[in-house]
């Protein structure tokens, strides 16, 4: 089998779906259990520090792990590094067969902090048989010193290993998203994998291929196609939060704009509808009926020139991207880190009465935000909407994983399976 400890929703299960494969996923969390029972994946709801690792011993083929983050994140308090010296001991009494989980944990400033050395307690367990043949290990960068000692253990016990950071948006994802990178292998060298896009596409060489241009959000999402739903501002209306902006007959508004002609593309995919005094705001792309807004002003011809934006939480540093630029990191789990649509005038609005009033942010849609993360559009996310956001934040990229995985599985992967909008 394969071994996926702290499973989450399945970031990384999609990706051996979508290879051919399968995993056991270890997970606490009921939500992501239940996401992972919809989308159809082997889920044993656990918490992988009391769990025994003798039902896994001879019977494993890979171990996954990427641990809870959010000690370690700058979206967190980040206790995870001053604890990292119980880490560290952990992970060094773990791989001689000692368990003073315990007396370390106590001294944790939180209790998550040693979570991070839980996949040695398995690798130790599976080593006694030879087990397993590879491991992949996915967290934020700041563990990457972590990685290190797991990498000089797992060396002295015959694998081949590599460790490093990488950037999602280099495999592919419309994100720039950076994460520490364990891969090893008994079987073969370990290394990280080709990277297969950049910020600036590279033209072909004499050494082959060049690298493509980074997947924007608007490519990623289908904003732009004929065929697809794009976003459309109809109107003003309070900040995010509840459901999502979606007021009732306003797709048959849209259509009634287009036979009109009075709809107005862009390039980046965006369409501005005629505004109404007293309208409401919308969303593209999903969403539901509600959240009612405050009259706004006309459009003005300045209209064409509004655009969309991803501020990626709502602290005053936050990562702002354009729709043709990949997200920022996706940071998502409380208020401090919502990631919401903010659409801008290109131009400061001219101060009269017909002036276009400038739209509050909104907040992205979870459909969305899995797309981001390279989930296809109808994942069946589990929960309300702060338990589904959780769940995508913490997520590892399915195409990522899918290229951290393939060399292990003998197997080619094919970017076009990770279908992104649907």
């Amino acid at each position: 089998m394969i071994l996926d400890l702290f499973a989450g929703p399945g970031g990384w299960s999609r990706a051996l779906h979508v290879l051919g494969a399968r995993d056991v996923g270890l997970e606490w969390d009921p939500w992501a259990c239940k996401t992972r029972r919809a989308a159809g994946q082997l889920t044993i709801r656990a918490d992988v520090a009391m769990y025994p690792t003798w039902p896994f011993v001879g019977r494993t083929r890979g171990v996954i792990a990427s641990p809870p983050c959010q000690a370690w994140s700058m979206a967190g308090k980040r206790l995870g590094l001053l604890d990292q010296p119980l880490v560290h001991a952990a992970v060094d009494d773990l791989a001689a067969g000692r368990d003073t989980r315990d007396r370390l944990l106590a001294a944790c400033r939180d209790e998550r902090s040693l979570l991070a050395a839980e996949p040695m307690r398995y690798l130790y367990a599976l080593n006694t048989v030879g087990d397993p043949d590879w491991v992949a290990m996915e967290e934020v960068p700041d563990v990457l010193p972590l990685w290190k000692q797991y990498a000089a253990i797992l060396r002295g016990w015959g694998f081949s290993v590599w460790y490093g950071i990488l950037n999602a948006a280099d495999f592919g994802v419309p994100q720039t998203r950076r994460r520490a990178i364990l891969l090893a292998s008994r079987s073969r060298t370990a290394q990280p994998p080709t990277p297969t896009h950049a910020q600036l596409a590279q033209p072909e060489s004499l050494f082959g291929p060049g690298r493509v241009r980074w997947v924007s959000m608007a490519e990623a999402l289908g904003w732009g196609a004929t065929d697809r739903p794009v976003p459309t501002v109809c109107a003003g209306g309070g900040p995010g939060g509840g459901p999502e902006p979606f007021p009732s007959g306003s797709r048959k508004a849209l259509s009634d704009a287009r036979e009109r002609g009075s709809w107005t593309p862009r390039p980046d995919g965006i369409v501005l509808a005629p505004r109404r005094e007293g309208a409401r705001r919308l969303a593209g792309h999903g969403g539901h009926e509600g959240h009612t807004g405050s009259p706004v002003r006309k459009f003005t011809a300045d209209a064409h020139r509004w655009s969309w934006s991803l501020r990626n939480n709502s602290q005053a540093n936050a990562t702002v991207r354009p729709l043709s630029e990949p997200a920022g990191t996706l940071f998502f789990g409380h208020r401090a880190n919502e990631c919401t649509w903010v659409a801008e005038p290109a131009t400061p609005p001219a101060e009269n009465a017909n002036a276009p009033a400038v739209p509050q942010p909104i907040r992205i849609t979870a459909e969305e935000a899995g797309v981001l993360q390279t989930f296809p559009a109808n994942y069946p996310w589990a929960g309300n909407k702060g338990q589904q956001f959780s769940q995508i934040g913490n997520a590892v990229p399915p195409l990522l994983a899918g290229h951290l995985l393939a060399p292990h599985l003998g197997v080619a992967l094919d970017p076009d399976d990770f279908t992104l909008a649907a």
